[in-house]
């Protein structure tokens, strides 16, 4: 048992010094009513009924305050900003992460459909009779427009005073320059001119070497090329252009939905084997109708033979191999009557000659290419 030390002084009536090992203190207090301060900072308070038994005691800490209502409150306060800033920075990422996802979700839709209509581009005609007999710009060996209108310029030009006073005049010197380059202007457009007439000339005389120069010159299919397709022409009648066309769908033709779900997240599901072929079908056909519409419209020929070429399975070897799966004929008088913002690309190329085997379940088979 440990020893406890305790000594109490009376310093005055009701009042005494107590005196222990765990401090000093004072209480202050008659019978029945006494309040203690200690140097530890615990102080007391005690009410009883002599001769009772009976008392009531309750203690104060000193030194130990609480804090105030406002620090609380303001403590409170930052928490709930930063409860609040917390959650506008995560709705704001959520935010962030849909609009991509969204995004993300309508390039692969535009490139699903650009892919089915590329049909509904085309450059513009042009008329090969029309510049076959065009007459030059100028006379060869004359003066031509650019330079005639630079000369009336510098022959209607007059000096100023500080030009005739002191001569060098720059604004001359100018004039004269802008006459030679007008001079070699003239001289361009005269040689496009002849280049353009003497290839016109080719073309409706049926030369085929001026064909593929004609296609070589306007590059109608570098969209195409975007794609991953390939294209080679030829033909032995001047009537008729015959195009071979690499359709490459395994690169070409997604094999994906992409949606955004009601969370923002990305959902990227597998297309069925009927909505897989059937945009296989759509590429192919929009391919070969645009294929014939960049030809009618750059030469003078009266039909287009597309013939698509795909990797598919040769069921003698069980490998891929590169086969026919489409060969048509469009004929220029029944394609010119189309509307080719409202076609259905299948369903048109099956109202030409045409040979096509396909399936929504298995799609594409070999065929025969017209004329073998």
């Amino acid at each position: 048992m440990g020893l406890r030390f305790h000594k109490s002084i009376s310093l005055c009536k009701g009042v005494k010094l107590n005196v222990s090992k765990f401090g000093v203190g004072v209480s202050v207090g008659t019978k029945g009513l006494h309040y203690s301060i200690n140097s530890s900072g615990r102080n007391t308070a005690t009410a009883s009924l002599p001769g009772t038994g009976l008392s009531y005691s309750k203690s104060f800490t000193l030194g130990k305050k609480k804090k105030s209502t406002s620090e609380a409150s303001k403590k409170k306060e930052e928490l709930k900003k930063q409860k609040e800033e917390l959650a506008a920075q995560k709705a704001e990422q959520k935010a962030t992460e849909m609009q991509e996802n969204t995004l993300k979700a309508a390039e692969a839709e535009n490139y699903a459909a650009l892919i089915k209509s590329v049909h509904k581009e085309c450059a513009e005609d042009i008329d090969w009779q029309a510049l076959s007999e065009s007459a030059p710009p100028f006379v060869k060996g004359q003066k031509g427009p650019n330079e005639i209108e630079a000369q009336k310029a510098l022959d209607s030009y007059k000096p100023g005073l500080a030009g005739k006073l002191f001569g060098g005049n720059k604004e001359k010197e100018k004039l004269e320059a802008a006459v030679e380059e007008a001079r070699k202007a003239d001289e361009q457009d005269f040689a496009e001119w002849q280049e353009n007439y003497k290839l016109a000339q080719s073309v409706m005389d049926g030369d085929i070497d001026a064909y593929l120069r004609v296609i070589e010159k306007a590059n109608p299919f570098d969209d195409l090329l975007e794609y991953g397709s390939g294209f080679e022409f030829g033909t032995d009648d001047p009537s008729v252009m015959e195009i071979e066309f690499q359709v490459k769908s395994e690169e070409v033709v997604p094999k994906t939905a992409v949606t955004v779900l009601k969370s923002g997240k990305l959902s990227e599901k597998e297309l069925s084997k009927s909505a897989y072929y059937d945009l296989v079908q759509d590429y192919v056909c929009s391919c070969a109708i645009r294929l014939a519409r960049e030809i009618f419209a750059i030469l003078p020929v009266g039909g287009v033979i597309v013939h698509a070429v795909d990797a598919i399975l040769d069921t003698s070897t069980g490998n891929d191999a590169e086969m026919t799966i489409l060969s048509v004929l469009f004929e220029r008088e029944k394609f010119d009557t189309a509307n080719f913002d409202r076609i259905d690309p299948s369903d048109f190329v099956n109202s030409f000659t045409c040979n096509m085997k396909f399936t929504k379940t298995t799609g594409f088979k070999p065929v025969k290419r017209l004329g073998e």
